[in-house]
């Protein structure tokens, strides 16, 4: 299937400064874009793209004062299939683990395994490792804690999700990461596009958060909001939690004017071409 993907960003900056914004399409679905995929600047600016230390592609923007919009449309062509699932994906052993999942074993700023490292065991210490373990935390985060956008708050950590039972898919997704560390899965944080695709209208189309685990030999997606296999999840950024993909960071004052993504299936017969 084709899917079309895009976003329109405005900021107000009161004086010049730099913004980071992380709104590409990830290196390793660069392949599947039917069309370029480049971060459209008004008023134009400097800017300079650059692969952060997660492999995310990055663009740093030397802002003028005012009003800085960002947007970007643009087509890529998907399996149409639902996330993968192998329940005999193992886990595996920290000393045999790949080198760089390491750091997706570590505390970080939303995701504080420490405080969390005996829950995690009281709750799914007996659970058998692999993908039921990190299934069944799926299915306790998502029980456990309720959504809603009236609970967003942007400092939230893990701990406080799971004292406060409320919050975001960011919040359900860092839960989750810091149980998957506590019991040494490596966990790393995830964004991107997700439409509702094969499932009802869920409201206003934004950037969506999942994770992924290390299981076996390679990343598998897990999604403790939604908690089911979903169509056309196009993955934009990795990192330890929220803080390291932020769609864009201002070094300087900037206020969010207007938002708005787009993730939609594009009728066969307009990309036969594709």
């Amino acid at each position: 299937m084709l899917i079309k993907l895009g976003y329109d960003i405005e900021l107000q900056i009161p004086h010049a400064t730099t913004v980071v914004a992380v709104l590409n399409i990830h290196p390793s679905r660069t392949s599947d874009l039917c069309e370029p995929d480049r971060v459209q600047i008004f008023p134009d600016a400097p800017r300079e793209q650059y692969t952060d230390t997660f492999g995310n592609i990055c663009t740093r923007i030397k802002a003028p004062g005012g009003s800085l919009r960002l947007w970007n449309s643009t087509s890529i062509a998907d399996s149409g299939l639902p996330d993968p699932v192998d329940w005999q994906a193992p886990q595996i052993e920290v000393d045999h683990l790949p080198a760089h999942t390491l750091q997706f074993l570590l505390a970080s700023r939303y995701c504080e395994v420490d405080l969390l490292s005996q829950a995690a065991w009281n709750l799914f210490g007996n659970i058998s490792p692999g993908w039921a373990r990190v299934q069944a935390i799926c299915d306790y985060v998502n029980r456990w804690i309720s959504f809603g956008y009236q609970y967003a708050r942007a400092t939230r950590t893990a701990d406080e999700a799971f004292r406060e039972r409320c919050g975001v898919c960011r919040d359900f997704q860092h839960l989750a990461i810091s149980f998957c560390r506590a019991l040494h899965i490596p966990a790393r944080y995830a964004t991107g596009y997700l439409g509702d695709i094969g499932v009802p209208p869920g409201g206003p189309m934004d950037f969506s958060a999942w994770f992924e685990v290390y299981l076996g030999d390679r990343w598998w997606s897990f999604d403790a909001r939604n908690n089911q296999p979903r169509i056309g999840r196009i993955l934009m950024a990795t990192g330890r939690d929220a803080a390291d993909v932020a769609i864009t960071t201002s070094f300087g004052a900037a206020q969010l004017m207007r938002f708005s993504v787009v993730t939609e299936e594009v009728p066969e017969p307009v990309y036969q071409n594709c």
